[in-house]
């Protein structure tokens, strides 16, 4: 229980004044009395509106506002606060206090309309709430993912626009593979899965990839992947331009842009996991036949599989051995063959991503911006990967706010980042900004918190503060109490000194 003298600082900082009685153990006959209310009804006698109000209610006429027995002027048994500062400021103490802590505009209507009243009440608060900073940066958004749905133009020939990604964290092999370079053509769903080691040269995937894909199926036209920096390296880049090949990369944290890739990804990930449980071995040992059993599998949205779809016919398996038989194709019915096949492909993939594009955007809302505005934008609100802390995950959901430098295509924006971001690409998908609702008390710093080029925060260990060991039944456990930049002395936390080691040796010998 507090004790007299916390439970009168609490209400000091409400702004109340405390009268007790001559017996200070007789908490009992505690007066308490509102400063702020007093300054409301010393306010309301200069009020010119409230007083012309009052007189007509003494003239007869019904307004509903009453004199009540302390003198002041109340409508239906509620203040009535006059226009200015006085109701900035009752507005600020039901929302900004920490006996309040930034609630919802209705529920701050609904809370304050017992008490107060003024003409226009629920106008202002919802105003008022609408440009607090604070719930602008932490405040999740409860509405439709904004942005609508914006398909890739579907290709014309096979192998001319692919979409490629890395899966990783694979076990490593005897072989010392631990990733996978997944490539898929955009046209006929074909995929190539190219086994490699995580920390190889971008040299290195470079003739990886001029032997496997270049030299079976030509120089592509565009590729589509995400901003991995061995797709964003110079000598990659460099690569592709002397090819004559587009890279188009995804938006900054929009891994949707590459949603073949994605998508194939999750299939490729379940297929090695089912084939490790049934027949063991190293993943790569089966890569060969999980490649194969995707190309000749059924794919619904172009309706055959990609096998068929890139050679005209499935190819031969155990289980539909005879249903591929020996057939002479002249020239002339071939290529038409091949054109048909194409048309229908192109056909069903337009089909296809006009049912995606319809369901999706029915969860979807437009969101619009022009340039010059300022937005914020959405980041991940965790710390650094080796915390056991939970205060990162309490670090706002949008940073800024930045100004908009222009529109790039349908739904994609410039921004105008700071210094402290520069490691962060400045194009973003509409649905990672939130529209900035400007207020005059609003102090901006952008230097408080850092980022990284995957829009996490990130909080650098800067020191370490004591040191102890944590002793269990079998072993002693070294632990560091580390500080980090942005945060008080009393936020710091204890880490495994093995792990800190690891990220600021300077610190630990």
């Amino acid at each position: 229980m507090n004790t007299p003298k916390e439970i009168l600082e609490d209400l000091r900082k409400m702004g109340i004044e405390v009268i007790r009685p001559l017996t200070e153990g007789m908490w009992q006959n505690l007066q308490v009395q509102s400063s702020l209310i007093n300054r409301i009804k010393e306010a309301q006698q200069n009020d010119s509106k409230l007083q012309k109000i009052w007189k007509q209610t003494e003239e007869g006429l019904q307004t509903g506002i009453r004199k009540h027995p302390d003198g002041s002027l109340r409508f239906r048994d509620r203040l009535c606060v006059p226009s200015g500062d006085l109701r900035t400021e009752v507005m600020s103490e039901a929302h900004n206090s920490q006996y309040s802590i930034h609630p919802g505009s209705t529920k701050m209507y609904k809370d304050l309309r017992q008490t107060f009243w003024w003409h226009g009440m629920k106008r202002e608060v919802a105003i008022f709430v609408s440009r607090c900073l604070v719930c602008q940066q932490v405040k999740a958004e409860h509405q439709r993912t904004a942005g609508l749905l914006q398909p890739l133009p579907i290709p014309e020939w096979k192998w001319e626009h692919l979409t490629m990604d890395f899966l990783t964290g694979l076990p490593r092999t005897q072989r010392g593979n631990n990733a996978i370079w997944v490539i898929v053509d955009r046209l006929t769903k074909s995929a190539r899965f190219l086994p490699f080691r995580v920390g190889q040269s971008t040299e290195v995937l470079a003739e990886m990839y001029m032997r496997q894909i270049v030299r079976q199926h030509g120089v592509p036209v565009s590729i589509v992947s995400d901003r991995d920096t061995r797709f964003t390296s110079h000598f990659w880049k460099s690569l592709q331009e002397s090819l004559g090949t587009k890279l188009k990369f995804s938006s900054a944290y929009h891994p949707q842009t590459d949603g073949q890739s994605e998508r194939t990804i999750q299939t490729l990930e379940d297929m090695l996991r089912a084939c490790t449980l049934d027949f063991g071995g190293a993943w790569d040992d089966h890569l060969h036949l999980v490649e194969f059993s995707y190309n000749n599998s059924y794919h619904d949205s172009i309706k055959m599989a990609p096998f068929e779809a890139l050679y005209g016919r499935k190819c031969r398996s155990p289980v539909c051995w005879t249903d591929v038989g020996e057939r002479q194709l002249l020239g002339p019915e071939l290529v038409t063959q091949t054109v048909d096949i194409i048309k229908a492909i192109r056909s069903h993939l337009q089909a296809a991503q006009d049912r995606q594009k319809m369901w999706a955007d029915k969860h979807r809302r437009i969101l619009e911006f022009q340039p010059g505005e300022h937005v914020f934008l959405k980041i991940s609100p965790t710390k650094g990967t080796i915390r056991f802390g939970t205060r990162g995950k309490l670090s706002p959901r949008y940073i800024g706010p930045f100004d908009i430098l222009e529109k790039v295509g349908n739904v994609s924006y410039r921004l105008a980042l700071p210094p402290a971001l520069e490691g962060v690409h400045n194009v973003f998908h509409v649905s990672q900004l939130r529209r900035y609702v400007p207020d005059t008390s609003h102090i901006l710093d952008h230097s408080e918190i850092t980022i990284g080029p995957t829009l996490r925060i990130e909080q650098r260990p800067v020191g370490i503060l004591d040191r102890r060991d944590k002793i269990l039944r079998n072993r002693v456990i070294p632990l560091v109490r580390v500080a980090w930049s942005r945060d008080s002395p009393g936020d710091s936390t204890w880490e495994k000194e093995e792990d800190m080691r690891k990220q600021i040796p300077v610190f630990i010998p």
